[in-house]
């Protein structure tokens, strides 16, 4: 492939994946801004493209969510405060249901985060949601009730960011 890569803000994202036996590509990418800084570049994968939000956060197959740390001003703290919004925002305040996944997935953020950090957030019907940083394993969260929540965080009705959402669909 000539062009393997995609440079989205100050990162650098592969255009192709693979997770357990899936091989997927980049559906589409954007950067998350907050008051005109760059927090992450953000791509979504997966195993057909796709522009339907909502058939992606119901699909029932492997897929992915790559975040690459681009600002020092994200934290660990900032981080999941940002996951507890997003699971408010995406759950329409109905996160009692998957309490007890949302606490062991923000376990995953607990170590420092730094600029350069690139976590992947995936999603592997076998195993459940499968997150990793700099490509090391940090653990699973099991249940389709939670990927669906999850994946609602950039893609939902109300998205953590509504341009990273539309570059996510790839429009």
């Amino acid at each position: 492939m000539l062009n393997a890569q995609t440079k989205v803000g100050d990162a650098t994202l592969p255009n192709s994946v693979t997770f357990g036996e899936s091989q997927l590509m980049l559906n589409g990418a954007g950067v998350r801004e907050k008051m005109w800084i760059d927090l992450y570049a953000g791509g979504l994968y997966l195993m057909n493209k796709s522009g339907d939000a909502n058939k992606i956060i119901a699909a029932d197959e492997t897929m992915a969510i790559k975040l690459h740390i681009v600002s020092r001003l994200i934290s660990s703290d900032k981080m999941i405060d940002a996951v507890n919004e997003g699971f408010e925002n995406s759950t329409k305040g109905n996160t009692a249901p998957i309490a007890d996944k949302i606490k062991t997935f923000k376990g995953f953020f607990m170590d420092e985060i730094s600029r350069e950090d690139v976590f992947d957030i995936t999603y592997q019907p076998s195993r459940g949601v499968v997150v990793y940083k700099n490509g090391k394993e940090k653990g699973v969260v099991e249940g389709m009730d939670f990927k669906k929540a999850l994946f609602g965080i950039w893609l939902s009705s109300k998205p953590a960011d509504d341009d990273l959402k539309k570059a996510m669909l790839g429009k």
